[in-house]
């Protein structure tokens, strides 16, 4: 594993940390790279359930870090393409992962490092933090993440956002829907470690990866062809062993299996 991020299980709880503190975890191809196979094998781990992103130090992501910015002035459009990509596809793998990813926001996140905390599923932020996407104030465009960006606030927070440029506090960024809660006092790691395990305990594996699968799916799609894939989806889910393991454990008052861990 990569030294650029660190990983800690605990309880079906995998955390994610980008460890490059002297550099507010600014993101390059390489620290892309070691998130992108970090999620990866958490796909084919059994003993897991949550996904928890977060940063080393005082900031969770600066974006893209001075040496970066450097190859990207000097890089032809083939190479450019290419990194672009890159970061596309780190972002696509968090909001389609099949597990639920929270951010813990535990400081600053600015250009793609907001960009990083905007796609995971559910944000909790430290009182204090500034977010924004700042690329419009240096020339630059924040293509990728308005893909997702407008799907999570609608066009006219994204608007404001994205061709404003300008920061926010955490309580701003709670108030527009772009992170989920500001957490004050100092407790922001009790709040995510409650989520998680109330994810990993209360809730069915399958049944969230389908519900994720849905929601990166159903925006796309018409009416019609939303309602009939709606209608699958729920007929589908009723023969799944989960579903048919809670319906008996409800009926006979008792616990769910993944309640018990199993």
């Amino acid at each position: 594993m990569s030294d650029l991020i660190q990983t800690i299980t605990d309880d079906r709880v995998l955390t994610i940390r980008l460890n490059r503190p002297e550099k507010r975890n600014a993101l390059n191809a390489e620290l892309v790279s070691a998130l992108k196979s970090a999620l990866d094998s958490a796909e084919e781990r059994d003993d897991l359930r949550v996904i928890v992103l977060t940063g080393a130090g005082p900031a969770f992501s600066a974006g893209a870090d001075l040496s970066s910015l450097r190859v990207m002035r000097e890089a032809g459009p083939m190479e450019n393409q290419q990194d672009s990509r890159h970061l596309a596809e780190l972002f696509r793998q968090i909001y389609k992962h099949s597990m639920p990813v929270i951010a813990k926001i535990n400081g600053h996140a600015i250009g793609g490092g907001c960009g990083l905390a905007a796609v995971c599923d559910v944000s909790y932020v430290a009182e204090g933090s500034k977010l924004g996407f700042t690329e419009v104030r240096i020339g630059f465009v924040p293509a990728i993440v308005m893909v997702f960006l407008r799907r999570k606030l609608g066009e006219t927070q994204a608007r404001d956002l994205l061709l404003r440029g300008r920061l926010v506090d955490a309580t701003t960024a709670a108030d527009l829907g772009l992170v989920t809660q500001m957490v004050a006092g100092g407790d922001l790691s009790g709040k995510v470690n409650d989520v998680a395990q109330e994810i990993a305990t209360d809730t069915s594996g399958s049944a969230v990866a389908l519900t994720k699968q849905m929601l990166a799916r159903v925006p796309g799609m018409g009416l019609d062809e939303a309602l009939d894939y709606a209608v699958q989806m729920n007929a589908f889910a009723r023969g799944t062993e989960d579903c048919q393991a809670g319906i008996d454990a409800f009926l006979n008052d008792e616990d769910p299996p993944w309640s018990r861990g199993e």
